[in-house]
């Protein structure tokens, strides 16, 4: 089902024996857009901790009880390993939530999007014997925070389109469809989908990401209405749209 973060922050995460806590943000891949965690802020039995739970703890949602109930218990997050969520999360500290958690990798050899399927132990130590041998040629930082994306500005191929308020989510598969972008008064919608697939270039730095379309092909493309669903039939209609248009 796609989701706009904004419709399930603040829902609860559920444990196999009580509540973990609040979600806040999410922590996606800024290479394929996959979402790899949700940031989790504890309640009072965790002196308000934020915690990072990878999606694949996360079993079949219950929407109408705004829960994310997870095969997780108490006892584990209570034990996991203290992660900032206030700074980039490298890869090491990755690998200790990995030791800890009975999740499988997806980083390193014979790993796809949602992860691998050797046993745990075996899977970690491929992946830290293959990080080793590479040292120094993998990226260390590789997780966003969709907090702080928020806000940058998307610029098409001849003016400026908006920045980001919100996000498009596949919570099947926990992959990011669209950002949600605000435009501001010189479009009669005054917010419109952008595809990650569209995106010519992102400068982290300055927060500036420019896609592949013109600001006329934004306006005459079909419109987005927050207040409705990203069904099937909408999104049919807006990749037919720029798929003759995005080069």
């Amino acid at each position: 089902m796609k989701r706009s973060l904004k419709s399930f922050t603040g829902f609860s995460l559920g444990a196999t024996d009580g509540e973990i806590g609040k979600v806040e943000e999410l922590y996606f891949d800024d290479d394929t857009w996959t979402v790899r965690y949700l940031v989790v802020k504890t309640g009072g039995w965790l002196s308000g901790r934020k915690v990072l739970i990878a999606t694949q703890a996360i079993l079949a949602p219950i929407w109408e009880d705004e829960i994310f109930q997870t095969n997780l218990s108490l006892d584990q997050i209570r034990e996991s390993p203290d992660i900032d969520t206030d700074k980039p999360v490298s890869r090491q500290e990755e690998s200790k939530l990995y030791s800890h958690f009975p999740w499988h990798i997806y980083w390193g050899p014979g790993t796809g999007s949602m992860g691998g399927l050797m046993p745990l132990s075996e899977s970690v130590k491929a992946a830290l014997a293959e990080e080793r041998k590479n040292k120094g040629l993998l990226p260390d930082e590789h997780l966003r925070s969709t907090e702080k994306v928020k806000g940058y500005h998307i610029h098409a191929t001849d003016g400026e389109l908006g920045h980001v308020v919100d996000y498009i989510v596949d919570t099947e598969n926990w992959e990011i469809g669209f950002l949600v972008v605000e435009t501001g008064s010189w479009f009669s919608h005054n917010k419109i989908l952008v595809s990650p697939t569209w995106i010519s270039e992102i400068n982290w730095s300055t927060a500036r990401v420019i896609v592949n379309v013109t600001v006329d092909t934004v306006k005459s493309g079909p419109p987005y209405d927050p207040n409705n669903p990203v069904n099937e039939v909408y999104e049919t209609n807006l990749r037919d749209y720029y798929g003759r248009l995005v080069r």
